[in-house]
C-alpha cells in the first residue's frame, strides 16, 4: 500500500509540473511533450487506483494554468456544547462544508454551505485551521487541498431536505455518531474544533 501511494505521488507531480508547462511553453513540440506526460499520469494513476481513465484524465485535465490547492470550507458551529454535524447519504457524518464556489470568500462560502446541508443559517466568526487534506485526512485525494476550518455562531433555522444530506444533529464531545466521513471530517478535527470555541486566544492551525 506504501509503495502504491508514493507511485500515486509521482503521478501527481508529474501531472501538477506538466500543467504547469503547459500553462507558459510556447513551442508546438513542447506542447505536446507535455500533453502526453499529463495523460501518462493520468494513466499510472487509473492503474493504480483501479479508477476509469477516463474520470482520472477529466481530473487531471480539466483545469488550465498554474495549479494551487482547491479550496474547501467546513463550519464549526457549537451551540450549548455541541457541535454540528450533517448526516450524508451514504449514511458517513461530516462537519458541514464544500468546495468554495469561485465568486464566494470563505466567509460566505461557509454560512452558505451550513444553510444548503442543514437548512440552518449562522454567523462566521473565526477561522480555526487551515489543513492540507493529504496530510490529515484518508483516503488521499488527487489534488492538492486546503480546508478552512471555521468557527461559526448558529442564529436560526432548522433541517430542510436537500440534496445532499438526510439530516443533522448537534452532538456533545463524547456523542459523536460513527462513521465518520474521514476524506471531510475526522475526530481529532472535531477535537481540534471544541478545543477552538473553548480558547478566546486559539491561535489558528496551518501546514
Amino acid at each position: 500500500m506504501a509503495d502504491e501511494m508514493k507511485w500515486v505521488e509521482w503521478a501527481r507531480e508529474l501531472q501538477f509540473l506538466s500543467q504547469s508547462a503547459l500553462a507558459y511553453c510556447k513551442d508546438a513540440y513542447d506542447i505536446e511533450r507535455f500533453r502526453r506526460i499529463r495523460e501518462i499520469s493520468a494513466e499510472m494513476v487509473s492503474q493504480l487506483t483501479d479508477t476509469p481513465i477516463d474520470k482520472v484524465k477529466g481530473l487531471f485535465a480539466s483545469e488550465e494554468g498554474y495549479q494551487t490547492p482547491k479550496l474547501d470550507t467546513r463550519a464549526a458551529v457549537i451551540r450549548d456544547g455541541r457541535i454540528l454535524l450533517v448526516h450524508e447519504k451514504d449514511g458517513r457524518w461530516a462537519l458541514p462544508g464544500g468546495w468554495v464556489d469561485y465568486d464566494l470568500t470563505i466567509r460566505t462560502n461557509v454560512a452558505k454551505e451550513v444553510l444548503e446541508e442543514a437548512g440552518m443559517t449562522v454567523r462566521p466568526l473565526r477561522v480555526i485551521a487551515l489543513i492540507e487534506h493529504n496530510r490529515h485526512n484518508t483516503p488521499p485525494s488527487i489534488h492538492n487541498i486546503c480546508s478552512a476550518f471555521v468557527l461559526c455562531e448558529y442564529v436560526s433555522g432548522q433541517f430542510i431536505p436537500n440534496l445532499e444530506t438526510v439530516g443533522c444533529g448537534f452532538f456533545a464531545p463524547d456523542e459523536i455518531p460513527s462513521p465518520l466521513a474521514g476524506n471531510k471530517t475526522n475526530a481529532a478535527q472535531i477535537e481540534m474544533c471544541f478545543r477552538a470555541a473553548a480558547d478566546p486566544n486559539w491561535q489558528v492551525v496551518f501546514d
